[in-house]
């Protein structure tokens, strides 16, 4: 063995001597370390030019600077709001309003999207001429047309349904009309809140109770029944919260009075949609995505299950889609940051989300820079944290070297 490997091997108990730095051009480390500062200069040096020409420019043109306008009254009507809301209340509470919005349209729509494009991409995969067949002609339909054309569609079709006295009622309290879709809900009380905190509890504590029998199993190959200990934490605990605080249950049903719907509850045209066209558009890329992610799995998979004696569906559903899901979960990050930044196109629609609502406040207030900033900010913290999310379940489910 060559003396050189010898020093670096680390079993010899010896390391490889460090080069010394030494002020000279011809030293590959100090070449790199002056590039880098000069490079970190012209950087800080652009950004302060920028910043100063551009304050500059904001103090003769006598436009504010500041995030002080946010204290101020908005003035500025807003037809639907997760949480109350009034034109006199501030451009602070406007722009919540915007986000909650964006949050809601975006996290319905990745779930929706998730399960019709698993659908749609285990149907491609389907021995069913027909169903393959349609499934290919969505996919492909659906992906080569623009986002923006196909949520015009919907919205120009969501405003051709028939005014509220004429509204189509497909069945039971449910109405289509160009208002939007009217259905009858549960007035929500204490007790429903209380409820839902109990199921949130009784999911959390099944899950821990997974985990124990899962250990119990490993350590002495017997694993105790799940289900009524789930049934009782998930169904019974709730039950028994909600029955406590008086068991109210009143159903608010939608009934025409004058011109319009009273009641109920309400998705808008303007929600309608942009749900429907994000939902559609992303889950033709996520049937791929799941497509790909099955066919990368062995087939020699596909036929041990089936020696086991499992059927098609839980071939797939035990042995398959768990091991497709290590392909499928990054590029379905993606798609998750898409349908969030794909959100913005609200404002072709009417949709009133982050983007509209900061453009109305940046053209009332006309601080364009903080407004910009402000909608930079918040797709730039709901982007991270799926990418946060979505690398942590990456990591959890990945294959763990022995």
């Amino acid at each position: 063995m060559p003396q050189d490997a010898l020093a670096a091997d680390p079993r010899y108990g010896r390391t490889a001597p460090r080069r010394g730095l030494t002020l000279s051009w011809r030293d590959p480390t100090m070449r790199s370390i002056v590039w880098q500062i000069v490079i970190i200069g012209l950087v800080g040096f652009a950004v302060w030019w920028l910043v100063a020409n551009t304050m500059r420019n904001l103090e003769v043109r006598k436009i504010a600077t500041g995030f002080g306008f946010l204290s101020r009254e908005a003035g500025l009507p807003i037809g639907e709001s997760m949480i109350p809301y009034s034109p006199a209340d501030t451009y602070a509470r406007a722009l919540l309003v915007g986000v909650l919005n964006t949050l809601r349209v975006s996290l319905i729509g990745i779930v929706l999207a998730t399960v019709l494009g698993t659908l749609i991409g285990i149907a491609r995969l389907s021995h069913n001429w027909l169903l393959a067949r349609l499934a290919g002609i969505y996919v492909e339909l659906l992906r080569d047309l623009p986002l923006l054309l196909q949520l015009l569609f919907w919205y120009a079709l969501m405003q051709g349904l028939p005014g509220p006295r004429q509204a189509l009622n497909p069945f039971g309290s449910v109405f289509l009309s160009n208002r939007g879709i009217k259905f009858p809900w549960l007035v929500w009380e204490e007790a429903h809140t209380a409820a839902l905190l109990a199921l949130a509890a009784g999911i959390a504590g099944t899950v821990l109770l997974a985990r124990r029998f899962t250990a119990r199993q490993m350590a002495t190959g017997q694993r105790p029944r799940l289900w009524p200990w789930g049934l009782a934490l998930m169904v019974g605990l709730p039950a028994a919260v909600w029955a406590a605080m008086g068991a109210p249950f009143t159903i608010d049903a939608p009934e025409l009075r004058g011109f319009n719907f009273r009641g109920g509850g309400t998705i808008t045209p303007e929600f309608a949609a942009l749900l429907l066209g994000l939902v559609l558009y992303t889950a033709a890329f996520i049937a791929e995505i799941v497509r790909a992610g099955i066919l990368a799995v062995h087939t020699g998979q596909w036929e041990a299950a089936g020696a086991l004696g499992l059927s098609r569906g839980e071939q797939l559903r035990l042995i398959i889609l768990p091991q497709a899901l290590r392909v499928i979960i990054p590029p379905m990050t993606s798609q998750y940051l898409n349908i969030t930044k794909n959100s913005s196109l609200a404002v072709a629609i009417g949709y009133q989300d982050i983007v509209s609502i900061a453009n109305t406040t940046l053209n009332q207030t006309g601080q364009a820079i903080e407004g910009i900033a402000i909608i930079m900010a918040v797709y730039l913290t709901i982007s991270l944290s799926i990418s946060v999310f979505m690398n942590w379940y990456n990591a959890r489910i990945a294959l763990k070297e022995r």
